[in-house]
């Protein structure tokens, strides 16, 4: 879609003219000389032939029959002067150039190109380029500004802050058409609006740089006056914030001959001129220039004309001081300008002539020479000798760069040799080029800076297209030229890449089909004539092969091929690329001269033939020592500041391979610039072909196109308005059939169209046009211009995640109803045309500014909010203070608050003071904190951008170690498939050689034998004459017979010769007659390849202008939706009025029936008022009455009184209430504007609440559904308890059930077991009687029974207490080690402790001599403080002196005052004047004013006095506590050191108990002895007394027969189980003998056998029988009292135990 022009208010008549212009076909004649204004006229059909058409000349009214193709269609006059040409109705030449021509006489010079920039230079410079220009296009948006350079410097600059990718501005065109002007117009913008930190890039310095770099690279030429003669990029670095953090200017391709050699009427550089003209007369003297040579061998001559030197002056001191902005030191500048007197004095000297003074090389003019020696710092013999000395050798060694180095003799016959003024001319361009790489240098070193940046702007600007035709010169161009050419070329190609090639790749992958078949696909093919490579590029062989190459590379191998010259070079490349070769595109783009070393190159896609003269071209190619000599010159000069200044820009890598200079920078990008670049120069051929002069050029192109392909370019197209705007001479053309309109610059159509060609601008328009230029990633879109929709945005969320952004976009598309043929979807990225998407941006900005402006006024009203809430609190404070005021007014005169005022200052002076120096100490302590951390960040951040530095060069290093290395494998591997190419064909020569020796032997061998067969034949006729006959009769025969056949073969021969000819001459006509049809139908196709060509333009147009149109109605029918939608809102607003009126109606109705009911009332009231007044009259004139009859008495004159206040009361009740009516009246009236005007505003926020009720309910319904959900959870989650609690509720009850049938069936249990108990208990009880009774029987052997258990009493006593005894020790040893054990932890902690001590010591010591210290400075702040306060004594003194006298004088004045008063009294009873009394009453308030001073100033000295008091008392103060704390450190100090005296003892304690403790230790171990020989007796007792048991078992169970013995055999359990405990306890000390182990074993077993059912026996029962055994047994249980303790708490134990 069209760019659509801005939408203005027309007039009936313009209206009126653009229907006539529709209604009459306008178009374009295309002639030689332009183009014409002229309107088809309607002929009838078969008039006219067919393809013609005939029209009538607008200017003068001819009519003309023309053909089709000559015609073109024009746009309407309102498209004359179009800020964009893609915008144009009918896009073609003639209405482009038409535009152009229009927009330029209107002083327009530039126009948009779709998203390129074109710019006609101007003849002179406009207003339109100042400061207020820079300002008016800041921030703006491209679509919102006119076009202008400046325009372009803002998109970039926009698109670089929005996207953070690097930027480039590539401008192109002729030589002439104000590229660096405009390069300098860019830089200027974009320095002064985006600004620098502190300012230090500010556009004087700027202008220093361009001013410097015009000096040093620019001269003049045939094309211009001020032309470029280098390329460089001017590299821009910005920061986060977008300002500028660094810069840098890299430049390339420097013409250095033009120093010593150039083209004629040009001349050098512009330097030269000025130091000549300009320098004073000190530098002229120390320079040697007050007398300059007449001739020089370089032409650099002082210029003749007086106006051309006071210009050349002035521009050497605005030259000076551009240094010196840039900060160039005095000493720099003389080192430069002793180069440039140096190259001077050079010229001056000159060379001699080859033969001269026997052939030696050496200069013509030696005092010269001497003089350039002097400036340089070096000899004569050394200048000398680095010029002329070694050349062929050098020569030699440098141009061959294979493996072999050729013998020093041959170096005659590789070439020419070299003569002395080339050698001379090498070493002038030689220091030249280095003068001008350290100028380059310097200039870098004043722009750069070591701040951070984030992406790089580049500007490119390079010297234009040059051809000396089009400035009238009859000379060929020159190599320098053809550099230059190929620079633009290069460009060129960039821009159809980008363009062309990117547009229609982007389509094809995005899969989108457009239909662009007009469009050419290639670019210019002269690229290819002049750098195209081999692929035999790596190989080093000198055979010349077959394989296509372009110029620099034949011009190098020519330069090292032995007798290589111009013209073969010339063969070679017209042999590749000449028209010789039909079938080759290229054949037309490189044509023969008309001499020998001329040639003619198509640039521009042949629209612009140059003639190159190639005469001399392969010195290009040659090295020259004396070129590099002349860095080394330099570094080893005499002079100081020659020498300092190339040897630290030798250290440093500023020039890559001699070519590119500039490459100096710490910033990261600067560091990225320079890797890239080295990376150009180091990867595959170049790493081989880098030292090459000719493939250096093209290297330097491949750099600069590889650094600007790297970021998003903007091209500016330059043209140049006509050659005589810049070259001089001649008439300006005027198009023909126009008469030249004085208000319109002229253009030359001729040139203007063929730069327009050149350019494929127009091709560029067309798929701007027809296109989408404009394209975002689906993401990036949405997030973009979601804003546009806010329904979607309320719908998914701000912030919203959506699987497919294809379907997301296009529901953001349809919401934005867009026209479909807008936009395209492809399938990563949404397409727009042209100007779609500005009109989205447009409509976002102003939503967003509508956004802003919503969240703007709820801001303001929150902040208003808060004022109003701080208004109040200041209020209630105001009220406060006030109140505060008028207490302080009441106790004004109170003594002690005049005391409590007086005091309280002075006692927080002190405090505040002390808080004001505390502060300031700490203010100082964070200052030096703060000055440490930027210094340690400062260090840290120079540190890494050092490491960086560092890690950026290894890094760009090891890139060209390796990419060298993948060279040489390459160069490796070509070189042996070379070699084995080579072996191969050598085999198959020697093979055809070998062949060629057998045949020629073999014919040799067969002449041979016919010389002797003839000899012999002769030899026979001379010997038989007989037989010679017959042989000659044959041999005449048979040679008649040769000489018929050889007439026969001649004659026939020549038949066919004639047939042949005959045919041939009907093949050539015929070949003519088809190469003339072909030629025919060629043109043929051409005029209908045309035709279709512009049908299709026309197609194109008429297209966008149909989709223009239907955009157009696309947007009036949303205009009339959008109305209608409006109308009907306010049709439905005006029914809401109307409801609304009638119920005001009604209201009002209402209202005013209540307001006659109330007036009525009012009515009422009033008769009412009225008949109270009658009625007070009445009883007015009842009161009378009664006041007149004295008879009545004074109660009913009380009665009646009391009456009539009551009726005045109610009178004045009555008027209230009317009062109240009337209020009320009013209240309602003022209620119905109220509600007139809530109605009003309700009426206006009811469709707002209309929307949130809607969105609420949405939010309602939704939380309702969750709710809903989250309480069915609820229910089914309580459902399940439910079940669960429900059945642990019933396995509750069976629990119960079954607890209750067990206790149930327990009780019955129960009362068994008792009864069973009682049993036994009967039974045991029966036979205890039955032992008794035994006991009683057997009394003879009651002794011997006493005496063993006595024995036994007394062994398991010595037993028991030997235990006891052991048990003791055991514990006493345990207690022995635990005091060891503490005593060593009390050791350790009192040897930490006297650590600690000696630490704390140490530390107190340390403590105490500051302390000391401190004390010391104490003492001497005390007598400074006792000094000060003598002074202030003294002061004091002389101010109570002063007092005494202040008050002797207030005695005296009070005195005069009293005796004024007398005299005032005096003079008042006198009648004195009252001027002489107000005179007095003046000076008496003047002395009371000074006595109040005076008093003021007394307080202040005695509040002095008390401050200085009290200072001197804290001082005494703090003295006291010092030497207190002193005292204190020294007591803690002794008693540390008697704490540790006491622990020393303590541990000599320690070790004396310890000593003793092992003493105790073995006396009980020989105890221990002594009791286990006991306790062996014992157990031989206890043996025994087993014996006697086993005996009694044995008894016992002979008289057991019933079912009641288990008590009996618990009893016994239990005893055995005592045994085994006292056992267990004494298994510690001695083992147990084995034989009563024996005994117990048996009796267990026994028992075991007989505990039948003992098990289930009662805790009472167990108990019973236990203590039943316990008195049957009882000799078991007397030796441990603990244990039958133990028995007794456990109730007898378990019997299965």
């Amino acid at each position: 879609m069209m760019i659509g022009q801005s939408i203005k208010v027309k007039t009936e008549e313009q209206i009126a003219a653009e229907q006539a212009w529709y209604g009459s076909e306008k178009v374009w004649l295309v002639h030689k000389d332009g183009f014409s204004l002229a309107t088809v006229v309607k002929t009838e059909a078969g008039s006219l032939p067919e393809g013609k058409v005939k029209i009538k000349l607008e200017h003068d009214g001819t009519l003309l029959e023309v053909d089709e193709d000559d015609i073109e269609k024009a746009n309407p006059p309102s498209y004359n002067r179009s800020e964009d040409l893609a915008s144009l109705l009918y896009l073609n030449e003639s209405s482009v150039m038409n535009c152009l021509r229009q927009r330029y006489g209107g002083n327009l010079n530039h126009t948009y190109a779709g998203p390129n920039m074109v710019v006609i230079n101007p003849l002179s410079t406009p207003s339109m380029y100042s400061e207020k220009v820079m300002h008016m296009f800041k921030g703006c948006r491209r679509e919102d500004s006119a076009p202008h350079v400046y325009s372009v410097a803002q998109s970039a600059y926009r698109n670089l802050l929005t996207t953070r990718q690097d930027q480039s501005i590539v401008l192109l065109g002729k030589s002439g058409s104000g590229k660096t002007t405009n390069c300098q117009h860019l830089v200027q913008y974009l320095v002064s609006i985006a600004g620098s930190t502190g300012k230090i890039f500010s556009a004087e310095k700027w202008q220093a740089v361009y001013t410097i770099l015009e000096a040093f690279g620019n001269s003049s030429t045939s094309m211009n006056t001020n032309a470029s003669r280098f390329s460089h990029v001017v590299s821009l670095d910005f920061d986060q914030a977008g300002q500028v953090a660094s810069a840098s200017i890299q430049t390339m391709l420097l013409e250095k001959l033009r120093v010593s050699k150039r083209p004629e009427a040009e001349s050098t550089f512009n330097v030269f001129y000025y130091m000549m003209a300009g320098a004073d007369s000190s530098l002229r003297t120390e320079l040697h220039f007050n007398h300059l040579a007449q001739n020089s061998a370089f032409g650099i001559l002082p210029q003749s004309k007086p106006e051309d030197k006071q210009r050349a002056s002035q521009q050497f001191t605005k030259l000076q001081a551009a240094m010196k902005v840039l900060g160039i030191s005095g000493e720099e500048q003389k080192a430069l300008w002793l180069i440039l007197g140096a190259v001077y004095h050079l010229g001056a000297a000159g060379a001699t002539k080859d033969g001269d003074e026997a052939g030696r090389r050496q200069f013509a003019r030696h005092e010269w020479a001497q003089k350039a020696a002097y400036l340089l710092g070096c000899t004569l013999e050394e200048l000398s000798s680095s010029i002329f000395k070694h050349q062929a050798k050098g020569m030699q060694h440098s141009t061959s760069f294979r493996g072999k180095a050729d013998d020093g003799g041959q170096g005659d016959n590789s070439g020419p040799k070299v003569t002395a003024l080339e050698c001379l001319e090498a070493m002038a361009s030689g220091l030249y080029s280095e003068l001008f790489t350290l100028v380059i240098s310097l200039i870098n070193r004043a722009l750069k800076s070591s701040q951070h940046s984030l992406c790089s702007l580049l500007i490119v600007d390079t010297p234009g297209f040059q051809n000396p035709r089009i400035a009238q010169q009859q000379r060929g161009a020159t190599f320098e030229e053809l550099c230059h050419n190929y620079t633009q070329e290069r460009l060129q190609t960039l821009f159809h890449e980008r363009t062309f090639v990117q547009e229609m790749e982007r389509y094809k992958e995005e899969n989108i089909e457009l239909a662009l078949d007009d469009i050419e696909s290639s670019t210019s093919l002269s690229v290819a004539a002049i750098d195209q490579a081999s692929t035999q590029a790596l190989v080093r062989t000198l055979a010349r092969t077959d394989e296509a190459r372009g110029l620099l590379w034949l011009m190098e191998e020519e330069a090292v091929q032995p007798g290589g010259t111009e013209e073969t070079m010339l063969e070679r490349l017209f042999s590749y690329y000449g028209s010789a070769q039909g079938d080759n595109k290229g054949a037309s783009l490189l044509l023969r001269g008309e001499k020998p070393h001329l040639f003619l190159l198509g640039h521009s896609h042949g629209t612009d033939w140059v003639e190159y003269n190639a005469q001399g071209w392969l010195s290009h190619a040659k090295h020259n020592p004396a070129a590099q000599n002349a860095a080394a010159l330099l570094q080893d000069s005499q002079k100081k500041n020659i020498s300092g200044l190339f040897m630290g820009r030798a250290s440093g890598a500023t020039v890559l391979s001699g070519s590119i200079a500039g490459l100096e920078g710490s910033s990261q990008l600067a560091l990225r610039r320079a890797t890239s670049m080295r990376k150009t120069f180091t990867t595959g051929v170049a790493a081989v072909k880098k030292k090459s002069l000719c493939i250096q050029v093209k290297l330097q192109v491949d750099a600069l196109i590889d650094m600007v392909r790297r970021s998003r370019v903007h091209f500016v197209h330059c043209l140049l308005p006509r050659a005589e705007a810049v070259g001089g001479g001649g008439e300006p053309r005027v198009t023909h059939g126009e008469s030249p309109d004085s208000g319109l610059m002229t253009l030359d159509v001729g040139l203007l169209r063929a730069q327009l060609r050149g350019s494929k601008l127009l091709d560029a328009l067309r798929i701007y046009r027809q296109g989408y230029p404009d394209h975002m990633v689906f993401s990036e879109f949405r997030r973009r211009f979601d804003v546009l929709a806010p329904h979607l945005t309320k719908k998914h969320g701000r912030h919203y995640i959506v699987t497919d952004e294809k379907r997301a976009v296009e529901e953001l598309l349809e919401s934005l109803d867009l026209e479909k043929s807008s936009h395209h979807m492809g399938l990563s990225r949404v397409f727009f045309r042209a100007g779609t998407l500005s009109r989205l941006e447009e409509q976002r900005d102003v939503q967003t500014r509508r956004n802003i402006s919503l969240f703007q006024a709820a801001c303001r009203g929150y902040l208003a909010r808060q004022a109003f809430k701080k208004r109040k609190i200041q209020h209630l404070a105001i009220r406060c203070i006030q109140k505060n005021i008028k207490k302080n007014r009441g106790v004004k005169g109170w003594p002690w608050w005049k005391l409590f005022t007086t005091v309280r200052p002075l006692i927080e002076v002190q405090l505040t003071e002390e808080q004001i120096r505390g502060k300031d100490e700490e203010i100082q302590q964070l200052k030096q904190k703060l000055e440490k951390v930027e210094k340690e960040r400062n260090e840290l951040r120079l540190s890494s951008d050092r490491l960086e530095s560092r890690i950026t060069e290894l890094s760009s290093e090891l890139a060209d170690e390796r990419n060298t290395g993948e060279s040489a494998s390459q160069m490796l591997e070509s070189e042996t498939s070379e070699r084995l190419r080579l072996e191969k064909d050598m085999n198959d020569l020697q093979a055809k050689f070998d062949s060629t020796n057998k045949q020629m032997e073999s014919m040799e061998m067969e002449v041979m034998e016919a010389r002797l067969i003839r000899a012999s034949e002769l030899n026979g006729e001379m010997d038989d004459d007989d037989t010679g006959g017959e042989w000659r009769l044959k041999y005449e025969r048979a040679i008649r017979e040769i000489e018929f056949t050889k007439k026969r073969l001649q004659q026939e021969f020549e038949d066919k010769l004639e047939v042949e000819q005959q045919n041939k001459r009907q093949l050539e006509r015929r070949i003519s007659d088809l190469q003339a049809d072909s030629e025919e139908s060629q043109r043929n196709i051409q005029q209908l390849k045309k035709k279709t060509q512009r049908m299709t333009s026309e197609l194109q147009d008429t297209k966008l202008h149909l989709e223009g149109q239907q955009s157009r109605n696309h947007d009036l029918e949303k205009k009339q939706r959008k109305f209608d939608s409006e109308l009907s809102g306010v049709q439905e607003e005006v029914q809401r009025e109307k409801s609304l009126k009638e119920k005001l109606a009604r209201e009002k109705d209402m209202l005013a029936g209540d307001a006659f009911s109330l007036r009525q009332q009012l009515e009422d009231k009033d008769l009412e008022v009225c008949a109270a007044s009658l009625k007070l009259e009445t009883l007015g004139a009842e009161l009378l009455d009664l006041n007149s009859q004295e008879s009545k008495d004074e109660a009913s004159l009380a009665k009646v009184k009391k009456q009539l206040r009551d009726m005045e009361a109610k009178l004045k009740d009555q008027e209230e209430e009317l009062d109240e009516q009337a209020g009320t009246i009013q209240m309602l009236e003022q209620a119905k504007l109220r509600l007139e005007m809530e109605t009003e505003r309700l009426r206006q926020t009811h469709s707002k609440e209309v929307e949130s009720k809607d969105d609420e309910v949405e939010e309602i319904r939704q939380s309702c559904s969750k709710k809903l959900k989250q309480m069915e959870v609820q229910l089914e989650e309580e459902y399940d308890e439910k079940q669960k609690v429900m059945k642990e509720k019933r396995e509750l009850e069976s629990k119960m059930l079954s607890a209750q049938d067990k206790v149930r069936g327990g009780d019955i249990e129960t009362e068994k077991r008792l009864r069973k108990d009682l049993k036994r208990t009967k039974a045991l009880l029966a036979d205890a009687q039955i032992m008794l009774d035994h006991i009683k029987n057997n009394a003879p052997s009651k002794r011997e029974i006493a005496q063993l258990k006595n024995q036994l009493e007394e062994s398991e006593f010595t037993c028991a207490s030997a235990v006891k005894a052991r048990k003791s020790m055991e514990v006493e040893i345990e207690d022995l080690h635990v005091q060891m054990e503490d005593i060593s932890k009390t050791k350790q902690a009192l040897e930490e402790q006297l650590s600690r001590l000696q630490r704390e010591k140490n530390d107190l010591q340390s403590r105490m001599e500051e302390d000391q210290e401190d004390m010391n400075e104490l003492m001497k702040k005390h007598k400074a403080a006792v000094a000060q306060s003598a002074q202030n004594l003294g002061q004091i003194s002389d101010l109570q002196a002063q007092l005494e006298e202040a008050l002797k004088e207030k005695q005296e004045v009070q005195e005069k005052i009293q005796a004024l008063q007398s005299q005032l009294e005096f003079q008042e009873q006198s009648m004195v004047e009252k001027s002489l009394v107000s005179r007095q009453e003046a000076k008496i308030r003047e002395l009371e004013t000074k006595l109040d001073f005076e008093k003021t100033q007394v307080k202040r000295l005695e509040s002095l006095v008390a401050r200085l008091k009290e200072n001197l008392e804290k001082l005494t103060e703090e003295r006291d506590q010092r030497s207190s704390g002193e005292i204190r450190e020294k007591e803690q100090n002794k008693r540390l050191q008697r704490q540790v005296r006491d622990n020393k003892e303590e541990t000599s304690e320690l070790a004396k108990k310890e000593s003793e403790a092992s003493r105790k230790k073995h006396e009980l171990e020989m105890d221990i002895e002594s009791l286990e020989a006991a306790n062996q007796s014992l157990q031989s007792d206890l043996k025994l007394a087993f014996k006697r048991i086993g005996d009694l078992q044995a008894a016992i169970e002979d008289e057991m027969e019933s079912d009641d013995n288990e008590d009996l055999i618990n009893s016994l359990q239990d005893m055995v189980t005592k045994y085994q405990k006292r056992q267990n306890r004494a298994q510690g000390d001695s083992d147990t003998d084995s034989e009563v182990e024996d005994r117990v074993d048996g009796v267990k077993s026994w028992l075991s056998k007989n505990k039948g059912s003992a098990k289930n026996l009662s805790d009472d029962g167990s108990l019973k029988s236990s203590s039943t055994a316990g008195r049957k047994y009882y000799y078991f249980d007397r030796s441990d009292e603990e244990e039958e303790e133990e028995e007794k708490e456990g109730g007898g134990g378990d019997p299965g135990l």
